[in-house]
């Protein structure tokens, strides 16, 4: 699209990476016209081979000074930035937890920013953050950590965002061509995730679960316990009922009052969940319940056994909760993040709120497979911000089954 009848709100903006294969261009492109914008190229260089990058210098105009904002902050996310080559612009925190009006909210992608004519790259990435200039470095800051007297990155010049580009290898984990795995490809999708958990292994990144108590429910707390022995994972993230329903499991033999050995309820079964929670407050705590001989085999057991980190984060509707859960769910956000820093692969099992929240958290270049029976409840965790996201539906049980014996059998 040519400029013609030039209006005077304009920039230049140039954007470096995989541009044609990951589509990055044409979302550009998209981007100007959904804010009534123009746009004119001024140079674009493909990359001549897989590995090379393809470069684009792009003028922008709008009719107003506030489209054009808009959509520069939305190119931005894009790996947009203004060819200007100035500083980042910085204003001093005057209050905890109070930002400036117009600081910059950081997206899961690789950042840079320029300061004192050096591109920094952004530490602890995250999304929905501030950038906060400290000791000649940068790091994302949540908004309720932020301190008086904070340097923070505020408008748009001087950053640049690095989205993550597809895969040249069409071979590579072919399943998430498509996103959300159907039924018949769930074979193809575990040989693939297994995979990807020896390769990432392989790399000293961690491999971290997210699971719900659906994995109880449908057989999955052998598989997984298992895994964990094995050595497959190496932090566990999940709600106070996953380890109530799986503490139950090991102890009375059934999941939410059902019998696991034959799916039939148990007579007077609905109190179960409640007696496995009092057995752990009589140990004391689970490490303490397993010490003890009181607990003797399940998920949580196994992570106490290999010395396994797991964090239970409480919610309004929880019955007890454990002695072990999480109820500030800041404190149970900041256990989150920190079992998260060395992520390779994260593993989301059958748990949509704590899977989205999972997400939230992590950097888009740590991969994530989020497996659910439902449908709409994968296509959330990639509608919520975490692009990289790819899903698989199936019955979690089985995933879990499938996955031991591939890893097993290679």
């Amino acid at each position: 699209m040519s400029v013609s009848n030039p209006t005077p709100f304009h920039e230049i903006v140039e954007a470096e990476g995989h541009l044609i294969d990951s589509h990055i261009m044409e979302r550009i492109f998209d981007t100007v016209v959904e804010f009534q914008g123009r746009f004119e190229v001024q140079h674009f260089h493909i990359g001549r081979t897989n590995s090379d990058p393809s470069r684009l210098q792009l003028r922008i105009e709008a009719a107003a000074p506030e489209l054009l904002d808009k959509m520069l902050a939305q190119l931005l996310t894009l790996g947009c930035s203004p060819a200007d080559g100035g500083d980042v612009e910085l204003k001093t925190v005057d209050r905890d937890k109070c930002a400036p009006e117009d600081f910059y909210s950081t997206t899961n992608h690789r950042t840079l920013v320029r300061y004192q004519g050096q591109w920094l790259e952004v530490q602890r990435q995250r999304m929905d953050a501030m950038v906060v200039l400290e000791n000649g470095q940068a790091y994302c800051r949540r908004l309720r950590d932020l301190k008086a007297g904070d340097q923070v990155i505020t408008g748009m010049r001087g950053i640049r965002v690095v989205p993550e580009s597809k895969d040249r290898d069409r071979h590579h984990f072919a399943f998430m061509s498509n996103g959300v795995s159907s039924e018949r490809q769930v074979e193809t999708a575990v040989r693939q995730t297994a995979a990807l958990i020896k390769q990432i292994r392989a790399e000293g990144k961690s491999i971290v679960v997210v699971a719900g108590p659906v994995v109880i429910h449908t057989g999955g707390s052998k598989p997984l316990a298992e895994l964990i022995r094995k050595g497959y994972v190496q932090a566990l993230l999940a709600g106070n009922a996953l380890g109530v329903h799986d503490i139950e499991a090991a102890l009375l033999g059934t999941s939410l009052g059902v019998r696991t050995n034959d799916g039939r309820l148990e007579e007077h079964g609905h109190r179960n969940h409640m007696r496995a929670i009092n057995a752990i407050y009589h140990a004391g705590s689970i490490a303490k319940a397993v010490e003890t001989g009181r607990l003797k085999s399940g998920v949580m057991y196994e992570c106490v056994k290999s010395n396994i980190p797991f964090v239970l984060a409480g919610s309004l509707r929880d019955d007890g909760p454990l002695p072990d859960t999480i109820t500030d769910m800041n404190q149970a956000q900041d256990a989150y993040n920190a079992q998260l820093q060395n992520a390779g692969l994260v593993l989301c099992l059958g748990s949509m709120l704590h899977s989205i929240a999972t997400g939230n958290m992590c950097p888009s270049w740590v991969k994530l497979v989020c497996v659910d029976i439902n449908p709409a409840v994968v296509t959330k965790v990639s509608d919520r911000g975490t692009g990289q996201a790819v899903g698989v539906v199936t019955d979690v049980g089985l995933f879990l089954e499938l996955l031991l014996r591939t890893l097993e059998a290679n």
